[in-house]
């Protein structure tokens, strides 16, 4: 962090949230202390609509609507069109419509505050390593976002599930807000967006994590643009049957997906398409994952604890440590 900047962080989304916000540009724009708590207000408001968890939520409210064509506030709207373009991106693996798949693997409720499971525990006993495949049915293709009526159409019983690209979103979103700063760092639960002509100039750092050992295995230096990490190790749980499940579904199965990675850092353009990179590679398993990395740089940590980059890192610079798998 730079002197000058100021750096709050608060917790909302099930996650932690962390923005750093340098001076504006023009003289007598707002303070970032001002835009901080206008930010935190916006997130708060974020999580409070689009939460599946809550039973007033819009999102809640629309995935129970019996009718084929419910109304919808523009917020809504543009969740779930992020939600389908990351589908699109993914080739139909980062699928917003597994809501129904995440509930009866046992993520019915927030896992907020729970000690996850040991992901080594769970590698040890978990099934054969295989990439994942898109669901043939391609639920999602069904979904239609109408900005002129303000509505959302899909047959009735098609569940959406934001939570996959929200935090994505909803970095990039605020970086909008803050575009009128020298420099800003924002950090939706692993899902950043940087920018600024001061960024530009001096990179941030930002650390990646080992998603067996905690330590960092590479620091990142950016100046503008998104990255993302999805890893396995913060919701990973023990079912009653006493098996190992993961948030991260293989939409061909419904069933969590072990493709021989438990974690993926991504950098893109955006957040939102920095999310929806990591986590389609994760699902692909090292293969696929370095195809989908090689445009704009990445890496990969793979079950046996070792790490390969991937790609140019567009800057990035670092040390990376190989780490073995911990017990």
């Amino acid at each position: 962090m730079m002197s000058g900047e100021y750096d709050t962080a608060f917790h909302t989304m099930g996650s932690d949230i962390r923005l750093l916000i340098g001076p504006p540009l023009a003289r007598g724009g707002p303070s970032p202390a001002a835009l901080a708590a206008e930010a935190r207000v916006y997130v708060e408001d974020f999580a409070r609509r689009l939460s599946r968890f809550r039973s007033d939520s819009e999102l809640s409210a629309l995935n129970c609507d019996p009718n084929e064509v419910v109304p919808a506030s523009l917020l809504l709207r543009t969740a779930v069109r992020a939600g389908l373009w990351a589908a699109q991106r993914s080739g139909g693996l980062v699928d917003p419509t597994l809501l129904g798949e995440l509930e009866q693997v046992g993520y019915a409720d927030s896992l907020d505050g729970c000690e996850p499971a040991s992901l080594s525990e769970a590698l040890a006993v978990t099934p054969p390593r295989q990439p994942a495949r898109p669901n043939a049915a391609a639920r999602w293709r069904q979904i239609q976002v109408d900005d002129k009526r303000g509505t959302i159409k899909r047959p009735p019983g098609v569940r959406i599930d934001t939570g996959g690209t929200g935090k994505g979103l909803c970095a990039d979103a605020l970086a909008h807000r803050l575009a009128g700063n020298t420099r800003f760092v924002v950090d939706c639960g692993g899902d950043l967006a940087v920018g600024g002509v001061g960024a530009q100039l001096e990179p941030y750092e930002i650390e990646i994590e080992h998603p067996l050992t905690g330590e960092a295995i590479r620091t990142l230096r950016l100046g503008v643009g998104g990255v993302a990490t999805s890893g396995l190790n913060v919701r990973v749980w023990r079912t009653p049957d006493g098996s190992f499940a993961h948030h991260l579904l293989d939409p061909s199965s419904g069933r969590p997906a072990w493709t021989g990675l438990i974690g993926v850092t991504a950098l893109a353009a955006s957040a939102l398409e920095a999310e929806t990179l990591s986590k389609m590679a994760l699902l692909l398993g090292p293969l696929g994952a370095r195809r989908v990395l090689a445009e704009h740089g990445g890496l990969i940590v793979r079950d046996d604890g070792e790490v390969e980059t991937i790609g140019p890192l567009d800057g990035a610079r670092g040390v990376l440590a190989n780490l073995g798998r911990t017990a």
